[in-house]
Parts: structure tokens; sequence; C-alpha cells
């Protein structure tokens, strides 16, 4: 048995040495190194690694956002890799397929992922229907290019399933963590601790995320 570790960040400028560091520790055999954000298709790296494994090897990665460019494409990785009898390692999730409990996590994760997603929804849509029928304007303030409202609303969810600022912000390739924070309350997310006064910065910066 192999154990093959898989590390990734989102630009050239992120440094590797945690995951790196994190993976060797673990006693992974061979360590495959990619800068490529998540969201992208071609990510070679990983491509050779999937083509490396063996049945009966390990999948090592620092934690489960370094492998899939979103959730649903993480589910079916996890699957293909459960058809091909290769376990997933992840190791600051707390997750090893290799037992029947580590499975049975981590599919509990995916259900509630999705149930988060659903609810969300379903919070959402009946708010913003509300507020219209009382004549206000819901959802996000006009004027941001179609790419910034759809970075908001990711952003949105992102932070709504659990993720970090720092999170949001290298998973949506977003340059500074104001721009997030603008994001989130323009999506309706009030944030404890976060300083009024950045509101006031223009508008520019994150109007071309």
């Amino acid at each position: 048995m192999a154990k093959i570790g898989y590390a990734r960040v989102s630009t050239i400028d992120q440094k590797l040495d945690r995951q790196i560091d994190a993976l060797e520790k673990y006693g992974c055999d061979q360590i495959f190194q990619e800068k490529v954000t998540g969201r992208k298709t071609e990510r070679p790296e990983l491509n050779q690694m999937l083509k490396l494994l063996r049945k009966g090897d390990q999948l090592v990665i620092y934690k489960l956002n370094r492998l899939g460019r979103d959730f649903r494409h993480l589910i079916n990785l996890v699957g293909e890799l459960e058809e091909r009898g290769i376990d997933l390692v992840s190791l600051t999730d707390s997750i090893d397929t290799s037992s029947s409990m580590g499975r049975f996590i981590f599919r509990m994760f995916a259900s509630f992922a999705e149930l988060q997603a659903d609810w969300i929804k379903e919070d959402t849509f009946p708010g913003l229907a509300s507020a219209r029928a009382r004549g206000k304007k819901g959802g996000r303030i006009p004027g941001l290019s179609e790419k910034a409202k759809k970075k908001a609303s990711n952003a949105a969810k992102l932070y709504n399933a659990g993720s970090s600022i720092p999170e949001i912000q290298e998973a949506l390739e977003i340059r500074s963590s104001a721009t997030v924070y603008k994001y989130l309350r323009l999506e309706g997310i009030q944030i404890n601790g976060w300083i009024q006064a950045k509101s006031n910065q223009k508008d520019t910066e994150y109007a071309s995320n």
C-alpha cells in the first residue's frame, strides 16, 4: 500500500510548506504539488496522481478543499476512488475512508453540506419575495458586474457553510479580505467585529473582482 499525498494552493505567491510538512509527517511515499486555482478543470498534477494510484493505496490531503473544484466534484471524485479501491485521508478534517466509520463520517459530511445549501435557498428566496411584497428591494445592490455578483453569492454560501474569510478569499481568488466582507454585507450577512468604516471604502475593487 502506497501513501500518495496531494498539496495545492491557488496562486504562485502562496506557500505549500504547511501542507507538505503535514503530509510528510503522515508518512507519504510521494507528494504531488500544484499551484492552481481549485476552480480550474485542468490540474495536471492531480490527473497524474490519479493515474498513478492503485487499489489499496491511500490518497492523502491536508484538507478536503485542496482536492475538489467544488463539493459536487469532490463527491464524484471520492466515489471514483471508492470504486477503484483507493482510500481518502483528509488530515485536518479527520476523515479516513479506509474504515467504515471514516466512510460514514464523509457521507454524513456530504449530506449536511447539501442540506445546508438547500436551507440557504429556502431561507433566501422566500425572504426576498416577502421583502418585495412589502415594497422593499431585495438581493444585491445593482451596479456590480455579473462576475462580482456571482462571487458575492458564492462568498455567502461558503461563509454559511463554515468557511473562514481567508478560505473564502483563496477559494474565490479575491484580492483582499475587505472585498470579502463587502460581498457578505451585500448578501445580508453581518459579521461581528467588522469595522463599519471599512464599508465606506471605494467600491471599485470589489466591483471588478
